[in-house]
């Protein structure tokens, strides 16, 4: 078989016969270690070091971060730990420093490392929430990708309202009839006013807010915040007078106690966010949802 000789400065050739085998190449050197020539098996042209892949092999870098994963999770280390320096992970694993740093990165961007210099690797608990909310304007496409966000709003609040019922104290019902009548007055002075919808965000997210569950009521926060942004239907004297009735109702169903009656409201309520969304036609939020 024909071989293409690759000539270059030595300090080089480890790196490039590591990347020659990832692209399928099998490598030996034709010279002593610190020789400037080695062999590309498997090739009948010459190979331009130029047009070598740099890039780490996905796979590696895909393995390393499961297995820090792994790791971590195993081990039990909590938020704050020590882990170690990326020089530690190449020289444990056998990696190479570029798939190493790579690996981390990938880990870093979803907040379970964090690097600190002349210290190293901390754990660092991620937040799914600020993953999300991040991601949230990226995935907002198409007049598909709204229905779907809207259908997950809607299961989240219907979905959510049982738990509230059953969690929710004496205290968080009584300020939520106080937000209902701040409400219902911002909705008569001026249903399209910044400080109406304030109110209603607040309505929904106190609700929320009593299932006792920081995932659910974050969640449901970051999405109406995202659908703020949304182009709504001009309001109208009967659309003002609708969303009165509909707050008083869920609110007299969960002092109640009554689950059926708060839950057929709660869908009342969200449905109205299927409908918007169903009128997006290609439409691209203007503000930041992200950190």
């Amino acid at each position: 078989m024909d071989a293409a000789v690759l000539r270059t400065r030595s300090k080089t050739n480890r790196r490039i016969i590591r990347n020659a085998q990832a692209s399928g190449y099998e490598a030996q050197t034709t010279l002593e270690p610190d020789a400037s020539a080695f062999r590309l098996i498997g090739s009948n042209q010459e190979v331009d070091f130029a047009r070598v892949p740099r890039s780490p092999p996905a796979t590696q870098v895909r393995e390393l971060a499961r297995k820090i994963r792994h790791r971590i999770q195993t081990e039990r280390l909590t938020d704050g730990s020590f882990f170690m320096t990326e020089a530690q992970l190449s020289a444990e694993y056998g990696s190479s420093r570029t798939v190493t740093r790579e690996a981390v990165s990938r880990l870093q961007a979803i907040g379970i490392l964090e690097g600190r210099k002349r210290k190293g690797l901390i754990v660092r608990r991620p937040d799914p929430l600020r993953l999300f909310q991040n991601s949230l304007p990226s995935l907002m496409t198409s007049p598909d990708d709204w229905r779907d966000l809207a259908q997950l709003r809607y299961a989240l609040e219907v979905g959510a309202i049982e738990l509230a019922i059953r969690a929710a104290t004496d205290e968080q019902i009584e300020r939520l009839g106080q937000i209902e009548r701040e409400l219902e007055q911002a909705v008569r002075e001026d249903v399209a006013s910044a400080r109406t919808i304030e109110l209603d965000v607040k309505f929904h997210s106190l609700i929320l807010e009593m299932t006792g569950s920081r995932l659910i009521s974050g969640m449901q926060q970051v999405l109406v915040q995202f659908f703020q942004a949304v182009p709504q239907a001009k309001p109208t004297a009967a659309s003002a007078e609708r969303i009165c009735w509909e707050h008083r109702e869920l609110l007299d169903a969960i002092r109640d106690r009554d689950v059926e009656r708060a839950r057929a409201m709660i869908r009342v309520q969200i449905r109205a966010t299927l409908d918007a969304a169903d009128q997006v036609t290609a439409f691209t939020p203007t503000t930041e949802t992200g950190e």
